[in-house]
């Protein structure tokens, strides 16, 4: 097992990103943490700031816990430690750039929309970096051909109207992707008034309501990633207009999986939140395999090269919000958008 300490590889892995970010000497960094943040990745981000002659604060908030009784939420995307705070809010609106170390990161977070759109003088840039370990960061730092390859890929997804996805496991969606919200992100950006996460290389799209239909299978070796497990027994969901109405599978993966959605007690729980797919060459299937759960968070299982990458829980563009969120990276899948092959049985097909 690593341990989580500074090391100058993982000093200069920060400063890589920062320095795709655009950051400049005297521009100013908030370094977003809360009380359940790895220590090592507050540290790192500070020292990489520094390194850069930037002018860094940090932030450290309490973080949130559900009530008695609720189910354990993971995988949300979306950080309550906020707490709509005001001064807070303010805080990072005035920054050039936000260094997000928050547990479950603020992509989905209620304040994302306010502090993206600055204080009138300044429009921040926020980069959230996942819950990883360092090590893993390291190894999955942004480059130029998959930035390419996902500005490639997100031209797709825009401007198609149907997906599909199939597999030789059973898998048969059809998704409508009329009034979908879709982009992409491959891990640095330079544009201000836009969100970011590290590792990146995927695309994704927030389909509008009632546009998704058909069957999703979890093969064996597929991932359900809020429960860090790979599937050992198929499980086939049936969905029908967005909303998972049947779980069939023998053993414990299906009976974990029904158990959880059961315990969120609401329809929305089990209503998709996004999909997409992966393009990051680099980022490996099996690496949850190397790591113990309390070291890794996932963000390489969603990016790696040709998963089709299902998600249910919130989704603003449909109008629907829950805390429950599940992510699926299955492997072997086909991706057609408008009748054209993009993802071919777990292969990225090239342009």
């Amino acid at each position: 097992m690593l341990q989580e300490r500074t090391e100058p590889a993982w000093i200069d892995a920060f400063e890589t990103v920062l320095r795709r970010c655009a950051l400049q000497p005297g521009d100013t960094v908030a370094i977003l943490g809360e009380t359940q943040s790895r220590p090592v990745l507050l540290e790192l981000a500070r020292l990489a700031a520094a390194r850069m002659h930037a002018r860094a604060f940090m932030l450290m908030l309490p973080s949130v816990f559900g009530p008695a009784g609720e189910p354990v939420s993971r995988s949300t995307g979306a950080s309550p430690a906020i707490q709509q705070l005001g001064p807070v809010i303010a805080a990072l609106s005035a920054c050039t750039l936000v260094l997000d170390c928050t547990v479950e990161g603020l992509m989905h977070a209620p304040e994302l929309p306010v502090i993206l759109k600055g204080d009138g003088r300044t429009q921040p840039r926020v980069v959230y970096v996942s819950n990883e370990h360092p090590e893993a960061l390291a190894r999955l730092l942004p480059d130029d051909a998959t930035e390419a390859r996902v500005k490639d890929h997100v031209k797709r997804l825009r401007a198609a109207q149907t997906m599909r996805v199939t597999s030789a496991s059973g898998t048969d969606l059809r998704i409508s992707l009329q009034g979908a919200v879709s982009g992409g992100n491959w891990g640095s950006t330079t544009r201000p008034g836009t969100l970011t996460h590290w590792p990146g290389g995927l695309v994704l799209a927030f389909p509008a309501a009632g546009s998704v239909n058909g069957t999703l299978v979890l093969a064996e070796g597929d991932v359900n990633l809020t429960f860090k497990r790979y599937i050992e027994n198929p499980i086939a969901l049936a969905i029908d207009n967005d909303h998972i109405t049947h779980i069939e599978g023998r053993g414990v993966d299906a009976q974990l999986l029904r158990s959880h959605y059961a315990a969120w007690n609401e329809k929305e729980a089990y209503a998709v939140s996004h999909m997409g797919y992966g393009l990051n060459e680099n980022a490996r299937w099996d690496s949850m395999a190397l790591y113990d759960k309390r070291d890794f968070n996932g963000t390489e299982l969603r990016a790696f090269a040709g998963n089709f990458l299902y998600s249910t829980g919130a989704n603003e563009v449909a109008g629907r919000h829950t805390r429950g969120h599940f992510d699926f990276p299955l492997r072997a899948c086909t991706v057609q958008l408008d009748g054209h092959t993009v993802v071919d049985a777990g292969k990225v097909v090239a342009a």
